[in-house]
């Protein structure tokens, strides 16, 4: 049987709040856990439950963590199911986010690109992950 690592993506932000409805409302992830003052630290991290990964944002007390270095600064997320994919691009502009042109045109073909407060993007790609 092989095990495989749990990913965590970890990144900085000035506004917790304002990412929650993106992540949450908009991606459907799930508040896993949240901590306040942690050696000047807030943090929240996003997910589903069993999921072998999720995604955490940390906002540093006096810090300015500042917009997305670059449009192609992005997670993909597959989902081959026609209907499971509609269903999250539904679900992103139910809770008010548009799609936006990919930087990478290749992710407009078979997927939609969204953009968080921060200016970072993410990628619903109808598509099955091949190696």
């Amino acid at each position: 049987m092989t095990i495989f690592p749990t990913l965590r993506v970890a990144r900085p932000t000035d506004d917790l709040e304002a990412l929650l409805p993106f992540y949450r409302n908009g991606l459907g992830f799930d508040v896993l856990d949240r901590f306040q003052d942690h050696d000047g630290f807030d943090g929240v991290m996003l997910g589903r439950p069993g999921a072998p990964y999720h995604l955490e944002f940390t906002r540093a007390h006096g810090h300015v963590a500042g917009r997305a270095p670059t449009q192609d600064h992005l997670p993909i997320f597959y989902l081959p199911a026609i209907e499971e994919w509609q269903a999250a691009v539904d679900r992103m502009e139910a809770a008010g986010f548009s799609a936006v042109s990919a930087f990478n045109p290749y992710w407009d073909q078979h997927g939609r690109t969204f953009e968080d407060p921060d200016g970072y993007r993410v990628v619903i790609q109808n598509a099955a992950w091949r190696i």
